[in-house]
């Protein structure tokens, strides 16, 4: 079975698309997590309606806490062996998991990443502005690993390679924490179209590039530690 963790906060116009596409494209048993975080609009609500009709399970936070801390809140009551983690602003197609899910076991992979960067991929009606910053970003990250999009929220991995992971519930980009920190042999890329969202609007702030900085010394100083350790 397969877990998907959806992280909301003011998307009532576009969760309930995004849980009918996800049921029409999956074939095997499934298990949706919806974590969030106060949304004055009444996603949590709408998340309980339909929770009537679809197997999904509702975590309701005071407040907005985070998109990393809401993963992780959904990894801890993930039943699935298999756990994917995406956008709720439809930019992630989730016609795309039965591909990743294909990738995962004939790759013999243990995680899968929806890839913006990978051969084929693309992103589709981003600001410019938000380009350039995400590439200065993607630069910055190029010694923590080898994957082209690591800053993807859009992916799929075996539970094992996040067991007694010390991973910290801080900013946008749980998966290039995984990178780092995860007990993983191999993760492979899968090519997607991301679209901008058309309803809501995005969570970007200052706030978060703050939080991804000290993000980047953590893992840095992480890593580093890890070849000493190796190497003693």
């Amino acid at each position: 079975m397969i877990s998907i963790i959806i992280p909301t906060y003011n998307e009532s116009k576009n969760i309930q698309e995004l849980v009918e596409r996800i049921k029409k494209c999956l074939l095997i048993p499934y298990e949706i997590i919806i974590v969030d975080d106060g949304s004055p609009d009444g996603t949590g609500l709408l998340a309980e309606k339909l929770a009537i009709e679809h197997p999904i399970k509702v975590i309701h936070r005071p407040n907005k806490l985070g998109l990393a801390s809401a993963v992780i809140e959904g990894f801890r009551v993930a039943t699935g062996d298999l756990i994917g983690v995406m956008d709720s602003d439809l930019s992630h197609p989730p016609e795309i998991i039965p591909n990743l899910l294909f990738e995962l076991e004939n790759q013999n992979a243990d995680i899968a990443v929806g890839s913006r960067f990978a051969p084929g991929g693309a992103i589709e009606n981003w600001p410019k502005k938000r380009l350039i910053s995400t590439n200065i970003a993607m630069m910055t990250v190029r010694l923590l690993t080898s994957i082209k999009d690591p800053m993807s929220g859009f992916f799929i991995l075996k539970k094992d390679v996040i067991h007694n992971v010390p991973l910290i519930p801080r900013g946008f980009k749980i998966l290039l924490e995984i990178l780092v920190k995860g007990r993983y042999q191999r993760a492979i890329e899968y090519p997607i179209i991301f679209k901008d969202r058309v309803y809501g609007a995005s969570k970007l702030s200052s706030k978060v590039y703050w939080e991804f900085a000290a993000q980047l010394l953590d893992l840095y100083s992480y890593k580093f530690k890890s070849i000493l350790k190796s190497s003693s």
